[in-house]
C-alpha cells in the first residue's frame, strides 16, 4: 500500500513539478495586480482568471498524458483537458489531474492495436487523424460525465463542511477543508460557506473566526518552509520564492502543488489547520472581515482589536506543527525523491564525470556485469548513428553468446527509465544524463569506432557471467532481408563527381524528397544534424539524416545510396565515398542499420574497395538489401 501511494506521488509531481514556473507566474501576477493585490491594475488583473481556468489545467493535462506517452500522449491530454475546464466553472485542476493520462493511455493503446496495420505512406494521416478523433470523444466525454462529477465532489465537501460547523466540532472542519483547497476549491468553500457564517457572526460580536478558517496561510508556510529547508532538487529551489508569494501575497495555490506530488503532506496541513483553529477558539481570536487575498498583511490588517495576539498565534501554531509534520515526510524520502523526480540534480552530478571523460570513458555509475540486462543507444533522433551503434554492439554480443541482453536505440528524450547503461556521444552527453539519471552513462566520439564492447565484456567477466556456449542461433550472418520499397533500386547513384560535405547531404535530401519518403523542411533538418554532430560513422561511409525536430516531415521510411568513388570530405581526417541518407519512420530502416553494421565491422579493405568503386548498381542494391 505504501509503495502504491509513493509511485501515485510520484505520478503526480511528474504532472504537477515540471510546471511550477507556471503557478509562480500566476501566483506574482495574482498578487500584484487585482484589486486587493499590492499594485492593483485592471487590465493587468483580467490575466489572473484565463491563467487559472485555462493555462495551468491545459499544462497539467498535457504533461499528464506526456508523462504516459510522450508528445503524442500530452497532445491528447491536453484535447481531452479543454473538454472539462469548459464544462466547469471552477478551475479544473482535478479534472486535468484524471483527462490528461486518461488521453495518454488512450492514444498509446491506439497506436499499440494500429501499428501493424497501417498501410505504408499512410502513418502520417492515421497518426494526426487519430489523435484529433480520439481527443476530440475524450473532450466530450469530459465535458458531459467528468465534469459534473468534479462538480457534483464540490459540493459534497462544501455541504460536509456545514454539517461539522453546525455539530459545534470546529477544529475538526480542517480534516475537510485542507484537502479541499489542495483540489482547488478554496475559493467556493470560503466563499460559500465561512464568508456568510463570518458575516452574521461579525455583526453580532465584532470579529468572526471563520474568517481565518480558510485563510489562515500557517498550513501551507509550513510545508513550504520544510521543502525549502529539506527537500531537493527542483522542490526545494522554488519553495523559498512561493513562501513569498504564500504568506505576503496570500496566493494559496501556490503551495498545492508542493502536497500533490506527496499526497502524505495533506496529513501535514490537515494537522496544520486543526491546530490553527483551536489556538483561534482558545485565544478568542477573530477577523472583522474576510482576508482577501488570504496573506499575513490581510490578515493583519482585517484583525479585531485585542485579537493580534490569538491571530498571530494561531498563523504561528498553524505553520510550526504543519512544518514539524512535513519535515518527517520529506526528509524520509529525500533519497528517493533524489534519485528519481530530480533529473536535474543528477545532470549536473554526472556532468563532473562527464569533463573528464575521453573516448569509451564512463560515468562514476556502474552497473555489475551479473545485472547487465538493458542497453540503451541515444542519439538526438534515434534512428541513425544510435541505431547503428546498437547493431554493432549487439552483434558482437550474440556472436559471443551473451543472448539475453537487450539493446536498443532512443533518441533522447525517450530513454526508457529501466535502462542500466546509456551510450551516447559525447556532445549530447548532458542531455542524455538528464534524461536518464538511474543509469550509467558511457560517452563516446563515435558509434561504431569506440571500445564500448570492451568495457561491457571486462563488465561481464568481472562480474562472473560467462559466455554460454554458441549454439548456432546466434546473428552470425550479419545482415538482415530489407523491408521493400525502403531502398529502390533507382536510388542507389554510382560514380557521382567529388562534392562538399553539404552539397552531398543535401544531395541525399533531394533525392528522399523526390521519391516521396520525406517533406522538404527534411532536408534542412539533416544539413543541420551534421553541424551539431558528424553523421561520418567510419570505414568511408556517412549516413546523414534529420535531427528528431524534423522527425515529423518523415512520411515513410526510406534509403538512398550515393557513390562516391573520390571521396567527400567530412572532416580533416575522415572520408566518405558511400553516403546513405536515412529517412526512418518506425523500426523499418532498423534492417539497414544492422546491414551498415556488418560492413563496418567485417568487410575487408578489398571488399569496401569494390563497393566505392563499382559501376554496378546492383551491387549497392544487393550489399544493403540482401543482408
Amino acid at each position: 500500500m505504501q509503495e502504491a501511494m509513493q509511485k501515485f506521488g510520484r505520478f503526480l509531481s511528474a504532472m504537477v513539478m515540471p510546471n511550477i514556473g507556471a503557478f509562480i507566474a500566476w501566483g506574482f501576477i495574482t498578487a500584484l495586480f487585482i484589486p486587493a493585490g499590492w499594485i492593483p491594475n485592471e487590465g493587468l488583473a483580467e490575466l489572473v482568471g484565463p491563467m487559472a481556468k485555462w493555462l495551468l489545467p491545459l499544462l497539467i493535462g498535457f504533461t499528464g498524458g506526456e508523462v504516459v506517452y510522450g508528445h503524442r500522449g500530452g497532445v491528447v491530454g491536453a484535447i481531452a483537458t479543454a473538454g472539462i475546464i469548459v464544462g466547469t466553472d471552477i478551475p479544473m485542476f482535478m479534472g486535468a489531474m484524471i483527462m490528461g493520462p486518461i488521453g495518454g493511455v488512450a492514444i498509446k493503446k491506439f497506436d499499440e492495436a494500429a501499428q501493424d496495420s497501417i498501410p505504408g505512406g499512410f502513418e502520417m494521416l492515421v497518426n494526426n487523424f487519430s489523435a484529433g478523433i480520439l481527443g476530440g470523444v475524450l473532450a466530450c466525454a469530459a465535458y458531459s460525465f467528468v465534469g459534473p462529477i468534479v462538480s457534483s465532489i464540490t459540493d459534497g465537501l462544501a455541504s460536509a463542511v456545514g454539517a461539522i460547523v453546525s455539530a459545534g466540532l470546529l477544529p475538526l472542519v480542517s480534516i475537510l477543508v485542507e484537502p479541499a483547497k489542495i483540489l482547488f476549491l478554496n475559493n467556493a468553500i470560503n466563499h460559500g460557506v465561512f464568508t456568510p457564517l463570518g458575516m452574521q457572526q461579525a455583526q453580532e460580536v465584532g470579529k468572526s473566526v471563520f474568517f481565518m478558517i480558510e485563510s489562515n496561510p500557517g498550513p501551507g508556510l509550513g510545508v513550504l518552509l520544510a521543502y525549502s529547508l529539506f527537500g531537493v532538487g527542483n522542490a526545494r529551489g522554488s519553495a523559498p520564492g512561493a513562501v513569498i508569494i504564500h504568506f505576503f501575497g496570500g496566493i494559496h495555490e501556490i503551495y498545492f502543488p508542493y502536497v500533490l506530488m506527496k499526497p502524505a503532506l495533506i496529513l501535514a496541513v490537515m494537522a496544520g489547520g486543526i491546530t490553527g483553529v483551536f489556538t483561534l477558539t482558545l485565544l478568542n481570536g477573530g477577523l472583522v472581515a474576510p482576508a482577501a487575498p488570504g496573506s499575513f498583511i490581510a490578515i493583519m490588517a482585517m484583525t479585531a482589536p485585542g485579537a493580534y495576539f490569538a491571530n498571530v498565534a494561531a498563523v504561528a501554531a498553524a505553520a510550526g506543527v504543519s512544518f514539524a509534520v512535513s519535515s518527517i515526510f520529506i526528509k524520509a524520502t529525500a533519497a528517493a525523491d533524489a534519485e528519481k523526480e530530480d533529473a536535474l540534480e543528477a545532470a549536473q552530478a554526472n556532468m563532473k564525470a562527464m569533463k573528464a571523460a575521453s573516448k569509451g570513458q564512463s560515468g562514476e555509475k556502474q552497473v555489475a556485469g551479473k545485472d547487465i540486462k538493458f542497453i540503451a543507444y541515444a542519439c538526438d533522433a534515434g534512428m541513425g548513428s544510435s541505431a547503428l551503434g546498437a547493431a554493432a554492439l549487439r552483434k558482437k554480443l550474440q556472436k559471443d553468446g551473451y543472448k539475453n541482453i537487450t539493446v536498443k536505440n532512443f533518441a533522447i528524450g525517450n530513454i526508457p527509465k529501466d535502462a542500466q547503461i546509456v551510450v551516447s556521444h559525447e556532445k549530447l552527453a548532458e542531455r542524455a544524463a538528464a534524461d536518464s539519471p538511474q543509469a550509467e552513462h558511457i560517452w563516446v566520439k563515435d558509434f561504431t569506432n569506440n571500445n564500448v564492447y570492451d568495457i561491457i565484456s571486462e563488465r561481464l567477466k568481472g562480474g562472473g557471467v560467462e559466455a554460454p556456449a554458441d549454439d548456432g542461433s546466434a546473428d552470425d550472418a550479419g545482415g538482415t532481408a530489407l523491408k521493400e520499397g525502403v531502398l529502390l533500386k533507382e536510388n542507389v547513384k554510382v560514380g557521382l563527381k567529388s562534392v562538399s560535405k553539404e552539397e552531398a547531404i543535401k544531395a541525399a535530401g533531394e533525392l528522399l524528397f523526390k521519391s516521396g519518403y520525406v517533406e522538404k523542411p527534411y532536408i534542412e533538418g539533416m544539413l543541420a544534424r551534421e553541424r551539431d554532430i558528424s553523421t561520418y560513422i567510419g570505414q568511408g561511409i556517412a549516413i546523414p539524416h534529420g535531427e528528431n525536430a524534423v522527425k515529423q516531415h518523415v512520411i515513410k521510411t526510406g534509403l538512398v545510396v550515393m557513390q562516391y568513388p573520390q571521396g567527400v570530405k567530412f572532416s580533416d581526417e575522415n572520408t566518405a565515398h558511400l553516403i546513405v541518407g536515412i529517412a526512418g519512420k518506425g523500426d523499418d530502416h532498423l534492417a539497414i542499420i544492422a546491414n551498415l553494421a556488418t560492413i563496418t565491422m567485417e568487410y575487408s579493405e578489398e571488399d569496401l574497395q569494390k563497393a566505392y568503386t563499382t559501376k554496378d548498381p546492383q551491387v549497392l542494391f544487393d550489399m544493403f538489401t540482401k543482408g
